[in-house]
């Protein structure tokens, strides 16, 4: 089976500061991250499309107790990206804003961060980043 994007694909545009999701060609829905089908029609006629990288907060939570290996006291948020599809990453916020409901319906960018997916391993993964846009 041929895949559209591939992990390897996918990871080599984040470290370019490129967003590469799937375009439907039968209803032009955007799917982020690649999945093997349309989330909304459920065609398999997707095509590789960069996407512009920005979009709005709809959810946060801030993590008080983390997980081995990673500091405390972070805010991971559910943003629906402008071209529909809704991803997951944490929210860098400066310390002169405020963590509160005011976040939600906030306008932010995407990036990414290297994180290092296995204590063992040499090769770090980037993960899903915001930042919030003036």
């Amino acid at each position: 089976m041929q895949y559209p994007l591939t992990f390897e694909q996918y990871q080599e545009g984040l470290r370019n500061g490129k967003f590469m999701g799937l375009k439907c060609q039968t209803c032009s829905t955007y799917t982020f991250p690649a999945q093997m089908v349309c989330s909304s029609c459920g065609h398999s006629d997707l095509k590789a499309a960069e996407m512009k990288g920005e979009g709005t907060i709809r959810s946060f939570t801030v993590v008080r107790v983390a997980p081995e290996g990673l500091e405390p006291y972070y805010t991971v948020a559910m943003v629906e990206l402008d071209e529909g599809p809704w991803v997951t990453g944490n929210l860098f916020v400066r310390e002169s804003e405020e963590t509160d409901m005011s976040l939600i319906g906030r306008k932010v960018r995407l990036g990414s961060q290297p994180y290092r997916a296995a204590p063992k391993t040499d090769e770090d993964m980037h993960v899903l980043t915001f930042n919030l846009m003036v």
